[in-house]
């Protein structure tokens, strides 16, 4: 039998219903604060939520609803809104603003919902840490095959986004699934892994409290574990936290950015940083623009419940969802290295000269390429070189760590070499792909 969509009425939030929510969320993950647990009146949409019944694999018994605007596109692209603890989808409907989105951009949002009691999602067992694993990962996955088939869906536009629990799901989710999303927005979450438990609890009090650190490789790791094997396009990443958050701590907001800019592939040094909003740092990392592959929010001063409105517009442009064309990549222009060599028996000496080809300016660089083979460096000037040979980093000195735009820095060394004395043929500069002459 096929599966049975059932509406749901849409009915806005008492204020004491709001005000219970906002109590009992403070004992577990906490809710959205109420200012941001209402849909807007002016924003009312005119489609309903759905609850949909039978829509495959769900060994942790999750509810499906699901929202599809009346002005729905051609092959639509996928949102995965995932609720917070003591939250469900209809909650989650409600709260934020994602069906109004919807209804602007004509994509499909589907809403989670946990039934079991503690309405927090399973970021914790072995199962849900593993691709097919079982648990709450594949109750989702199975609502975005569902999705897909039923509307004949974008597949490469599926997006997850979550806040606190559903933050931690949207991590989990990255990981378990690299090859269905495109990108994730995670609110006050914590890295892919951080939360895992083998007592079947559904807490750890050493991740929540940010006491848990790793190396990026360390991290990265844990994400690749998740899919052995697997060799394709990562999703990029977004993360929001603020720095008083008491339930999940400050300190995990650095650990996801290590995670995810390892298993993107791209520099910790931030690409930008910039402010748009007071009391706001925004670093992005692989790429300036506002697609970057990571790109991480910082509130000064806020707590645990961050999300208001506004932030979901702000994840949905990270996304690409606001824009008619395709999510554009890192740009190969935004840097230009000029490499030449001067060599002589076993040993060369290499000239580097790096030119900012962007519009804004650099603060901080790796210079990341690879030597040819047989190339050793054995000592160099503007930069610190590690490792020696084959995939080599140059970190800026202290005195040229900024590059203004159409400016330039150079660098070089000195290496042996076994016959090949040629220059490195590629560079990226803080992840991005530069030309080079």
């Amino acid at each position: 039998m096929p599966a049975t969509p059932r509406t749901t009425t849409r009915r806005p939030l008492s204020p004491v219903l709001v005000a219970l929510l906002s109590l009992l969320a403070a004992a577990l993950l906490a809710a959205p604060p109420a200012s941001a647990a209402t849909a807007r009146a002016e924003a009312v949409p005119t489609a309903t939520l759905t609850e949909v019944t039978g829509f495959g694999t769900n060994p942790s018994n999750l509810q499906m609803y699901l929202y599809v605007p009346d002005s729905v596109t051609a092959h639509p692209a996928v949102v995965v809104a995932v609720h917070y603890c003591t939250g469900s989808g209809p909650a989650m409907y409600n709260g934020t603003e994602w069906a109004q989105l919807a209804n602007t951009y004509g994509f499909v949002v589907i809403y989670p919902s946990v039934t079991r009691s503690s309405k927090c999602f399973d970021v914790s067992s072995p199962q849900a840490l593993k691709r097919g694993g079982g648990s709450d990962p594949v109750g989702i996955k199975s609502m975005i095959d569902w999705t897909v088939n039923a509307y004949s869906a974008d597949t490469g536009k599926i997006f997850v986004t979550g806040i606190s629990s559903g933050a931690m799901m949207t991590n989990v989710l990255l990981g378990d699934y690299p090859d269905v999303f495109a990108a994730g927005a995670a609110f006050s979450g914590v890295p892919f892994g951080c939360f895992a438990t083998t007592d079947g609890s559904e807490w750890n009090s050493a991740c929540s409290g940010g006491t848990i650190t790793h190396t990026p490789q360390e991290w990265g790791d844990l994400v690749r574990a998740a899919y052995p094997g697997y060799t394709g396009t990562r999703p990029r990443m977004q993360v929001w936290h603020g720095t008083e958050d008491d339930v999940l701590r400050y300190p995990n907001f650095g650990e996801e950015i290590k995670q995810w800019t390892n298993v993107l592939g791209v520099s910790q040094t931030p690409a930008s940083t910039d402010s748009p909003v007071s009391g706001w740092t925004r670093t992005r990392y692989g790429a300036t623009g506002d697609r970057a592959a990571v790109e991480a929010v910082s509130l000064q001063g806020v707590g645990h419940n961050l999300y208001a409105n506004g932030m979901a517009a702000r994840a949905l442009t990270f996304f690409g969802l606001d824009s008619s064309g395709p999510a554009p990549q890192p740009q190969p222009g935004a840097c230009k290295v000029t490499a030449t060599t001067n060599a002589w028996n076993t040993g060369l000496t290499a000239s580097l000269t790096v030119t900012n080809t962007g519009t804004t300016t650099i603060n901080g660089w790796q210079l990341a390429f690879t030597l040819p083979g047989g190339q050793t460096i054995t000592n160099g000037w503007g930069a610190t070189y590690a490792p020696a040979s084959g995939s080599v980093t140059a970190t800026n000195a202290t005195y040229n760590g900024t590059i203004a735009p159409n400016a330039s820095v150079s660098i070089g060394y000195q290496a042996n070499h076994g016959g090949n004395s040629a220059a490195p043929g590629a560079f990226t500069l803080n992840g991005t792909a530069c030309t080079s002459s």
